[in-house]
């Protein structure tokens, strides 16, 4: 095998030549390329069969371990912008290469994959710069990236962890001899320690991806809910809840003496936050595999799921018809926000529903001058409503009369979870009301925060890196007279 290694050696080059050329056009093998490929082939086979040295078998493990050096040392030169012709011609190790590609990385403070450099000195561009790579590695886009972003996202998670253990002063070439499993219990020792850079880089990577994946789950509670924040997690009387009793202003003759007056109230509506949360874990395998699949699928997931309970217990509150702050029911005879009789949406029972909303009074027997805006159905009834509020003609007319609805400016959403929570039941659908008008339910965050928040932490028995995902959020009935219920009919 020794007499016969330089030319096969050659010929497997020239193999992996082809195939790079082929890869960096974008496109397969030509008619050409293939016939050399097959002759190349046939050359190195011969050379495997003719050989004593070691047996047809070792002939072939060599073969399999030469390509093998070469597409890797190939693929990684690639990823960085650097020539492999010289590390392969060379006899150079995967191992030796990676070293002088993480030395040159060292030197340059950023990869040259993208010919681009950090644009800032320091560790904080630094870390900013990773982040993001490994960000834009993990799917998912990232908007106004840095500019030495794109370099780091063809970099292996232990890659990143030698290059921020030696920029911390750690010896590169001890590192680079460690596998993948010996850098993970590196990591491990040092992953509570505030000031290291690698676990605060996957902090900022996921924390990204938990944004950008809470922003882009659809739901619909914000289109009629009202958004508010609490400083702390105390029960909050809702002091605005003054909604009438005030006496009029009255007429102040000249040098008159004007006349103090109290605003009556209602029993106060409350408000309180609640902490939501779970634990994930970035397994020892996930790393040791180059898995950065938790930085979306995980994470991202809970996220999503944040959001979506959010959205369900909104429509749950609309639904149960819980009681509420004064000890009646949401929807209630008294609260005069329920209709009598149920039905699907028509002319007849949207106009009803109107003029009962618009009609709503304080306890003092004083019009509020609610403006309805919103009809929330399950999902189906968007397309009748599309009839009804945009037809120039009623639908159904003898006598093609005007339809009285096709100036009312209403918005309308569906939502699958009513469906879901009427089953095979009666499904009801509600009107909400303009929210400077009349409030209706709200949904409160602590101190603004709209999105998960993770925290690194640390579990007993647990192989591999944790981190915490939490959310703080409320929801209250602030005002009943904003909301108006049709009991609806099975769908």
């Amino acid at each position: 095998m020794g007499k016969n290694k330089e030319k096969l050696d050659a010929l497997i080059r020239s193999q992996q030549e082809i195939l790079d050329d082929a890869k960096t056009a974008g496109r397969g093998l030509s008619d050409e390329e293939q016939s050399r490929m097959q002759e190349l082939q046939r050359e190195i086979d011969a050379l495997a069969n003719a050989d004593t040295g070691g047996g047809e078998d070792a002939t072939r493990q060599a073969v399999e371990a030469e390509r093998g050096r070469i597409a890797e040392i190939g693929e990684m030169c690639r990823d960085f912008g650097m020539d492999a012709g010289d590390f392969i011609r060379n006899g150079n190790s995967v191992d030796e290469v990676r070293g002088k590609i993480l030395e040159k990385l060292k030197q340059e403070n950023a990869p040259l994959r993208s010919g681009i450099r950090v644009d800032e000195t320091g560790e904080d561009a630094f870390r900013r710069d990773m982040a993001d790579g490994l960000t834009i590695r993990s799917g998912i886009s990232v908007e106004k990236a840095t500019a030495g972003a794109r370099g780091f996202a063809g970099a292996s998670l232990r890659d990143m962890a030698i290059l921020c253990m030696s920029r911390a002063g750690e010896n590169v070439n001890s590192l680079l001899r460690m596998d993948a499993t010996e850098i993970y219990y590196e990591l491990s020792r040092q992953f509570y320690n505030p000031t290291a850079a690698f676990p605060a880089i996957l902090d900022t990577a996921i924390q990204k991806s938990i944004v950008s994946i809470y922003q882009s789950v659809p739901t619909t509670f914000e289109e009629w809910t009202g958004e508010g924040t609490l400083k702390d997690f105390k029960t909050t009387d809702d002091h605005s809840y003054i909604i009438g009793g005030a006496g009029d202003l009255l007429l102040v003759p000249e040098n008159g003496e004007l006349k103090a007056d109290t605003p009556s109230t209602e029993k106060l509506p409350t408000r309180k936050l609640e902490t939501y949360g779970r634990q994930f874990s970035m397994s020892r395998q996930a790393f040791i595999n180059d898995d950065i699949g938790f930085l979306t699928e995980i994470p991202g997931l809970y996220a999503a799921r944040a959001k979506q309970q959010i959205n369900r217990q909104c429509y749950r509150v609309l639904f149960h018809n819980s009681t509420i702050f004064d000890g009646k029911t949401l929807f209630h005879t008294d609260h005069r926000n329920l209709m009598e009789t149920g039905s699907a949406p028509t002319i007849e029972s949207m106009k009803a529903m109107l003029i009962k909303m618009m009609t709503q009074k304080d306890p003092f027997g004083e019009s509020i001058h609610v403006v309805p805006e919103t009809v929330i159905v399950p999902v189906g009834y968007e397309f009748l409503l599309d009839v009804l509020f945009n037809s120039d003609r009623l639908p159904g007319s003898a006598n093609n009369d005007i339809n009285p609805l096709r100036s009312r400016k209403m918005k309308v959403v569906s939502d699958g979870e009513l469906n879901a929570l009427a089953g095979d039941n009666p499904c009801p659908w509600f009107m909400a009301a303009n929210w400077m008008t009349a409030k209706g339910i709200q949904v409160d965050y602590l101190n603004g925060q709209k999105q998960p928040t993770i925290r690194r932490g640390e579990k007993p028995g647990t192989l591999g890196f944790v981190w915490d995902i939490y959310m703080d959020w409320g929801i209250a009935v602030r005002d009943f007279r904003g909301l108006l219920k049709n009991p609806g009919v099975e769908l």
